[in-house]
């Protein structure tokens, strides 16, 4: 079965994220080392599906990835999505509102980031931050944020309207993986500067953000802009899964080359008579 298929929330459905394992390996991949080559694989099938959407210029890509604290939003935009080309790619990040931003509707700042035709867009966080942090910590009434589930569907139908693709990815790990990976940044000096006391207070909320996401990922999985739950508590499984849905993705769209928009015949003459003028 394609990833594509395997790991997306059906439209409709209703996620329970303790039905679904972190730590799943796809049996044919049990470890990083017989996954390597297929990983190496499709990267260099992303950039070149990158460039073929870039000189189409028909289609956009939106990537938005969205996970608990240590699930590998970086990770996996370093070694997976950071194949492609970084002219034809932009990644936004999106953490708390800057005061300008707070003074206008939650979707005003996600607009902008938007990718134009030809081009790659990957949010790390995004437009459900809005559904999930302010309802945790209860920044806006639920009377406000429950009606954002809707909003943000048909802010991404317009998006799909106007030829933007969608993949959605929430990386999934396990309680314990996050502690184990918390307990890594302090030891490792190369990782400290990611580590702030928020990270170790947000834990408190574990089954507050779990309900969160399972509603956004039922309530806003559409066959137009669908979710993909990945088994995150391998970072190399997460790798493969990611970049496997991205290219199955792209190669349905059968981009192809546009056909030269000058006389090829007329240059190439021009080219020799030039060459042998030189001689």
């Amino acid at each position: 079965m394609k990833y594509v298929n395997r790991f997306r929330v059906v439209p409709g459905s209703k996620v329970k994220l303790k039905d679904i394992d972190p730590d799943f390996k796809d049996r044919h991949h049990e470890s990083h080392k017989e996954a390597v080559e297929e990983i190496e694989q499709d990267r260099k099938k992303l950039r070149e599906l990158q460039e073929l959407l870039y000189a189409e210029g028909r289609y956009s890509l939106l990537i938005c990835l969205q996970g608990m604290d240590t699930g590998g939003k970086d990770g996996t935009i370093n070694h997976i999505l950071g194949a492609m080309n970084p002219q034809g790619c932009r990644v936004t990040g999106f953490k708390q509102p800057s005061a300008e931003e707070a003074a206008h509707d939650f979707l005003w700042r996600i607009h902008p980031a938007a990718p134009a035709r030809g081009k790659v867009a990957i949010f790390n966080r995004s437009h459900y931050e809005d559904v999930l942090v302010v309802r945790v910590h209860n920044l806006v009434p639920q009377a406000v944020w429950s009606q954002r589930y809707d909003r943000i569907n048909e802010f991404e139908k317009d998006l799909v309207e106007h030829e933007t693709h969608i993949l959605k990815f929430y990386l999934h790990i396990s309680s314990e993986e996050q502690l184990k990976r918390f307990k890594d940044r302090l030891d490792d000096p190369a990782k400290q500067s990611k580590i702030s006391e928020a990270d170790c207070k947000e834990r408190a909320y574990w089954d507050d953000y779990t309900a969160a996401y399972e509603d956004a990922l039922s309530r806003c999985s559409t066959e137009r802009a669908p979710w993909f739950i990945i088994p995150s508590d391998h970072k190399w499984f997460r790798n493969l899964a990611v970049a496997r849905i991205v290219v199955e993705h792209l190669e349905e769209l059968k981009l192809t080359f546009p056909p030269p928009a000058v006389d090829l015949e007329h240059i190439r003459r021009e080219y020799h008579a030039a060459k042998e003028v030189r001689a």
